[in-house]
This record gives structure tokens, sequence and C-alpha cells, in this order.
């Protein structure tokens, strides 16, 4: 069974972490056989980065991982995976993706399902008010994250 709510939970962790830094509230894990991984938050202010979204970044700190650790894994991301990020979860099979919220922002979703991935949404109220709240409050910064 899987553990959804207290995975997004560590991942909603990780998007406080970024908004403490001053970066873009956006949060990601990777788990394996019900084990974090790897964790990830958005960091294109923090790094000056053009590609260091949540899901990247994790993906980034999970290292080289080999085809058969992608296939057992799922991606939870506190907000709708962008076309770059549910790119690369193609890219290296990775089976299921779990959003906490696709309100303020949706991604390829449907896209994801066509390609055979399992795509949850939790529509998670925390996602939600913390990503509503960093938009009101920063709509520069989070149109420039989105590519507006």
């Amino acid at each position: 069974m899987y553990q959804d709510h207290e995975f997004m939970q560590a991942a909603l962790l990780q998007a406080k972490k970024s908004l403490s830094e001053g970066g873009i509230p956006i949060g990601s894990v990777l788990v394996i056989n019900n084990q974090i991984v790897a964790r990830g938050h958005n960091q294109r202010v923090q790094k000056n980065s053009a590609i260091l979204h949540a899901e990247m970044d994790c993906l980034e700190n999970a290292g080289r991982l080999t085809a058969a650790q992608y296939q057992k894994s799922t991606l939870y991301s506190t907000l709708s995976p962008c076309a770059m990020c549910s790119g690369t979860s193609l890219l290296y099979c990775i089976p299921r993706i779990v959003v906490g919220e696709n309100v303020t922002f949706q991604g390829p979703e449907e896209y994801l399902k066509s390609q055979g991935i399992e795509v949850r949404v939790l529509n998670d109220s925390q996602c939600i008010d913390l990503m509503t709240q960093f938009i009101e409050q920063q709509p520069k910064l989070w149109n420039e994250d989105i590519g507006v």
C-alpha cells in the first residue's frame, strides 16, 4: 500500500525549505520500496538556475540510479510537474507520480497518463494554500518560473 499522504508531507517540508531560502515553494521526494531515496526543492532563485525545479533537484540528488530502480519508483511533487519535469520522468520510466495539487498550475498530466504513467492528484489543501499565497505575493517570480 502506498503511503502517499506521508510522502507528500516530506515533499511539503522541502517546499517550505525553498520558501524559507527565498525560493519558490515547490518540493519533491523520490520513493523506492516505500523509502525516500532523494529529496529536492525548487532552487532556481537560490542557485540562479534555469532548470532546478523541485523534481529536477530531487532527481539530481538521487544520483545515478539503475533503470530497474527508476521503474520501481514514485515521484512526489507538491505541484503538478511542468513539461520539463514530466519529460524527465518519462525519460527514466518513472511509473507513478503523485501530485500535491494542480489547482494553481497543471502540467501535462494527461500526456503522462497517455504514456502509461499513473498520475494521482491529492489536491492537498496545504499545498494549494502554500502556492496560492506565494503566487499572490510573488506573481513576477512565479511567472518567471513557469515561463510566462
